[in-house]
């Protein structure tokens, strides 16, 4: 049996996922002291049926004691948001947030897609939690995506030869 390899040091690992590129989110809630939100991006999509989408949330972030048990809404946002993702990682270079009207949970105002959710199963992810939402309502426009990479944001245009009418 080979002898057990030494883990990676936690900064050559974020270094190396620096090169994935990702879009970018702001996952809002209704906190103890009303709407809250953490920019974040690791979200995916686990289940159709049921619809299940994931986040993993730092355990050392303000937001993951009280987001783990609350409905979310995960605002995907358009490359014009980058201010909105900058104000909700406490960045230089924030914005203000416009809230949507009559949302059931928190949601930013006119985010290039939403996925609201309540809670279905939480996990152990080491330093995160990772916490599967069941998904209620969704939404989205058109327009570019906001995108993380090499710790920077960018952008990526729509394309205008999507697939979606296949699925």
């Amino acid at each position: 049996m080979p002898e057990a390899l030494a883990p990676p040091s936690p900064g050559a690992l974020r270094a190396c996922m620096a090169r994935f590129a990702t879009g970018v989110t702001v996952v809002t809630y209704d906190g103890d002291d009303g709407p809250r939100g953490a920019t974040m991006n690791a979200f995916t999509s686990v289940s159709a049926d049921p619809p299940l989408v994931l986040i993993s949330v730092a355990r050392r972030a303000r937001c993951h004691d009280q987001l783990l048990d609350r409905p979310f809404c995960v605002n995907v946002l358009g490359a014009e948001q980058e201010p909105l993702a900058r104000q909700f990682a406490g960045m230089r270079g924030a914005a203000e947030p416009g809230w949507a009207p009559a949302a059931r949970i928190p949601r930013l105002d006119n985010p290039l897609a939403w996925v609201e959710c309540d809670p279905w199963r939480s996990y152990d992810g080491g330093d995160h939690t990772l916490v599967v939402g069941r998904v209620t309502d969704l939404g989205h426009r058109d327009g570019d995506a906001l995108t993380y990479a090499w710790s920077r944001f960018g952008s990526l245009a729509e394309s205008a030869d999507g697939i979606e009418h296949l699925i």
